[in-house]
């Protein structure tokens, strides 16, 4: 973001402040306000970073995974947190995961990082939802849950698991899917439709080749074949009526099968402009569990990261962002 835009940013998050109670609710504001401007704006300013210490990172022993704990600094212990990440090929030591996790740290949390074995490959299964449990487990209070792009379908999926489903406080979405169905139609075909809302995105033909070689264990013959030589039609014939086996696949990927037995308050962040997930999927999940479901489509967002756009739009965004970090903070405490 260019200099005006920060000073703007930088007047909201004091006007925010300002409004807020005193003391520990007062410091919570600041918090959430300096992580948005810090993480919206790519660390120019870093306005969390130079109010607060830099955290710790250990090692979290989790059965069948790796794993890193990030600690904030001091004697106060942070609020439980388990960050799920999206496609990265080295798990929790992606620079962009470890930064996440820095900064989340920095604002109150202490944030545990599993790696996702599928998500390292472009190859998520069913079983990619046991590390995001092992994380909860391991921790020994209520726990924010945070998945990020494709991992918010593990996140999403494990809020809903009874083993667990107790132990998680809130859960937030950013870029999130409902459906795989549905998000790998417009991987394949960059077409995306939910009631009455459609609009097609251009992507490289090299995707379909790239999902069907990470995952031709998964796939029977014919769907392999169907998926890798078919063209954008045959795909979307295709996915209207996917043979058994791949439909069985994304079925057991999709939150929006499970988002009903998913107890704890659900944020759902989408930016209206994503490329990589479209906006429609937080509107599909949104409608499958409206009870305490929280859905934010902003600007400033593209899928994951802060964008550049301006105007009035910018405010009423930001003020949405912080209202659910803010939240966030509160939600770790129950």
């Amino acid at each position: 973001m260019h200099q005006p835009e920060v000073a703007r940013l930088a007047a909201f998050v004091l006007a925010l402040v300002a409004a807020a109670p005193v003391a520990c609710a007062g410091w919570s504001a600041w918090l959430a306000g300096a992580f948005l401007v810090e993480y919206l704006t790519h660390a120019r300013p870093a306005a969390l970073s130079a109010l607060t210490d830099p955290p710790d990172r250990r090692p979290l022993a989790l059965p069948g995974t790796d794993a890193d704990l990030y600690v904030r600094a001091g004697l106060e212990a942070g609020r439980p947190m388990v960050l799920v990440h999206g496609l990265a090929p080295t798990g929790k030591d992606d620079p962009r995961v470890r930064d996440a996790a820095a900064l989340l740290a920095r604002a109150g949390f202490d944030v545990a990082v599993p790696t996702i074995p599928g998500l390292t490959g472009g190859r998520l299964g069913p079983e990619d939802v046991e590390p995001v449990i092992a994380a909860l487990t391991a921790r020994d209070a209520k726990t924010v849950l945070v998945g990020v792009s494709v991992g918010a379908g593990p996140a999403l999926l494990a809020a809903a698991d009874p083993r667990v489903r107790d132990r998680v406080s809130a859960v937030l979405s950013l870029g999130g899917y409902a459906s795989a169905r549905e998000v790998l139609r417009f991987w394949l075909t960059g077409a995306y439709a939910y009631e009455g809302i459609q609009g097609r995105a251009e992507h490289d033909p090299e995707l379909v080749r790239a999902f069907v070689h990470a995952n031709a264990d998964r796939l029977e013959p014919a769907s392999r074949a169907i998926l890798e030589h078919a063209d954008r039609q045959a795909l979307g014939r295709l996915l209207d009526a996917p043979p058994p086996d791949l439909q069985r696949y994304l079925d057991a990927l999709s939150p929006l099968r499970v988002a009903p037995a998913i107890g704890a308050r659900i944020f759902l962040v989408h930016g209206r402009a994503d490329q990589a997930v479209p906006y429609t999927e937080s509107l599909r999940l949104t409608a499958a569990r409206p009870d305490r479901t929280t859905l934010v489509l902003v600007g400033l967002v593209e899928h994951v990261e802060g964008t550049t756009e301006r105007g009035w739009r910018e405010i009423r965004d930001l003020f949405a962002l912080w209202r659910v970090m803010y939240a966030l903070r509160g939600a770790s405490r129950a």
